[in-house]
């Protein structure tokens, strides 16, 4: 696939976006995954504005996705909530992926928490559960660091020993406590997709580490990563992954997993930005 989407592209459309919708000092950057719908109460929806009019790059549909950014306000503070992402199996290229973060980091935004759904691999994750990501092994064979984009900002070889963010983490696991319900840690791991994991490629990546596995996320790690935002990552096990399950699996389990799960998210990132707000994670 010809890259088409440039550094200076993306910077123009965050002049742009900044210049007609004023986002304040923002706290983060959310994105949400696969049937999840954010919002944070307390906070003010002040505009939503259609991923067409903000990125300058083509907009695909895809079930379970809302693609517009809305931009929550709490007096001189600003959120940049993304609803959906862009994913490498639609068709985009991996810059298009990386969009969301690095709009948001060039907006200003010091932090990116990013949902997702996944499968989990480990039988002791049930579907339902909340995993908050520690690690992630990279299975969709390639960067947003590649080409222009590794010496635009940032070193071109970042380290990423500490990807997700200690004190983020330990802020999630508290809020969710909070909120009356538990989390554990795990490690994420990304394949290409759009096709399921067979089992054999699910007691791999068991035996190798992982904790749940999706088709999302990590190229949006790390380039927030390289650009220095501070990352969480929070997965939605919404199903048991290939060989665990014993039938077959859809997308509609995992759209009706985020739907169930959509008051206990908002009540732990509701906790979590009133931390970050106060300078507390």
């Amino acid at each position: 696939m010809v890259e088409t989407l440039t550094p200076s592209a993306l910077e123009a459309a965050a002049l742009s976006l900044a210049a007609s919708h004023p986002t304040g000092k923002l706290v983060a950057g959310l994105v949400a995954g696969s049937g999840i719908t954010l919002s944070v109460p307390g906070w003010e929806r002040v505009a939503e504005v259609p991923y067409a009019e903000v990125f300058p790059f083509p907009i695909l549909d895809l079930v379970g996705h809302k693609p517009t950014l809305t931009i929550w306000r709490q007096g001189e503070a600003g959120l940049l909530i993304f609803n959906g992402r862009f994913h490498l199996y639609q068709g985009y290229s991996v810059a298009e992926v990386a969009a969301i973060p690095r709009l948001a980091a060039l907006l200003g935004a010091p932090v990116y928490i990013a949902t997702n759904a996944a499968g989990s691999i480990d039988p002791a994750v049930a579907a339902g559960s909340m995993v908050v990501v520690r690690d992630h092994l990279n299975f969709q064979a390639t960067s947003p660091l590649i080409g222009e984009w590794g010496t635009w900002r940032g070193p071109m070889f970042p380290d990423l020993s500490d990807a997700y963010d200690p004190r983020l983490r330990a802020a999630a696991a508290r809020c969710a406590n909070a909120e009356g319900f538990a989390v554990c840690e795990g490690v994420y791991v990304a394949t290409l997709g759009p096709n399921y994991e067979t089992p054999a490629e699910i007691e791999a990546f068991r035996r190798m580490g992982g904790t749940v596995v999706g088709m999302s996320t990590v190229q949006e790690v790390i380039a927030a990563r390289h650009l220095g935002m501070r990352v969480l990552v929070l997965s939605l096990a919404t199903n048991l992954a290939a060989g665990i399950a014993g039938r077959p699996l859809t997308h509609q389990e995992v759209l009706e997993a985020g739907k169930a799960a959509r008051s206990q998210l908002e009540g732990l990132l509701q906790r979590f930005i009133t931390d970050l707000t106060r300078g507390e994670a």
